[in-house]
């Protein structure tokens, strides 16, 4: 890993890779790379066809992936990557910023997510980072990552459609009532009670009152 000393005592560079197919941006983040103390660059490619066919068995400690490029793109691309070397960091490098690019290419494996505005010192910290094992993010791009997984978060807990009525049987099942007593404390009939009782097992998935209590329980139906 990066930043463990050598046999010498020096600290090995951290090795990195790019995939942009705009030759003044993949020459000028290379020539940043290549002339810096601490910092390897292994490979410079103009397409994800050209990485994948190039990158052999020893991959680099990070790669800088364009998203928009030509024939396959980036998140294409990094679904691939993360299947063939699971440990490399994927760092997108692009002009996008919004919603659905940032979604995908996050499942896709990536583990940052960087502007191509990103200011070179900057850049040199965060591929630094993510040899590391750490996630860095353009500061544009964090509030909308956190907004994305709150949308996309599943509910606190589900209700499993319960009627209104269901959920206050079953809550006083909760309670510690019977069908007889629940029925009086409905006004109703043990007979309508349990065919309530039976849609409330259908949608929890349960057989039995007390299977029935438990899952309420567990995801806070009541």
């Amino acid at each position: 890993m990066p930043a463990e000393p050598t046999q010498t005592g020096a600290t090995r560079p951290v090795r990195v890779a790019i995939v942009e197919d705009l030759a003044e941006i993949r020459e000028g983040i290379g020539y940043l790379i290549g002339v810096t103390d601490g910092y390897e660059l292994t490979g410079s490619f103009v397409s994800m066809e050209d990485a994948l066919r190039r990158l052999g068995d020893d991959p680099p400690d990070v790669l800088l992936l364009d998203i928009g490029l030509p024939r396959m793109d980036g998140i294409e691309g990094a679904r691939l990557l993360r299947e063939r070397f699971p440990e490399l960091s994927i760092v997108a490098m692009t002009v996008y910023d919004d919603d659905e690019r940032i979604f995908r290419m996050l499942c896709a494996g990536a583990s940052g997510y960087l502007l191509k505005k990103t200011p070179p010192a900057r850049l040199l910290d965060a591929l630094r980072d993510a040899a590391r094992g750490g996630s860095p993010i353009s500061p544009e791009v964090a509030a909308r990552v956190i907004r994305l997984f709150r949308d996309f978060a599943p509910p606190p807990r589900a209700d499993h459609n319960l009627t209104p009525h269901e959920a206050r049987i079953l809550k006083l099942l909760v309670d510690g009532h019977s069908y007889k007593t629940a029925a009086a404390e409905l006004g109703s009939s043990v007979n309508t009670v349990a065919f309530h009782m039976r849609s409330i097992y259908r949608k929890l998935e349960v057989h039995s009152k007390s299977e029935a209590v438990a899952k309420a329980l567990r995801q806070k139906l009541v």
